[in-house]
């Protein structure tokens, strides 16, 4: 979905960025003590981009990473 806003007399609308703040992910009992969403969601706001992103690019280092061992 776009969202359009206004801008004012004579300029046109643009897209407007759609912030999510929710993910779905299961973080087994031991390891919510290192608040593993809120770190995430901190980090996202100081690199402008959305959990779901850093959550995917970190998917795709681990794979390269791994299969790179064996």
């Amino acid at each position: 979905m776009t969202l359009y806003v206004p801008l004012g007399e004579g300029v046109t609308n643009v897209p407007k960025k759609e912030i999510f703040d929710k993910i779905s992910i299961y973080v087994p009992q031991k390891k919510m003590a290192e608040r593993p969403v809120e770190r995430l969601i901190k980090l996202a706001e100081k690199k402008d981009r959305s959990v779901n992103y850093l959550v995917v690019d970190a998917i795709l280092e681990y794979l390269k990473r791994e299969e790179k061992v064996g």
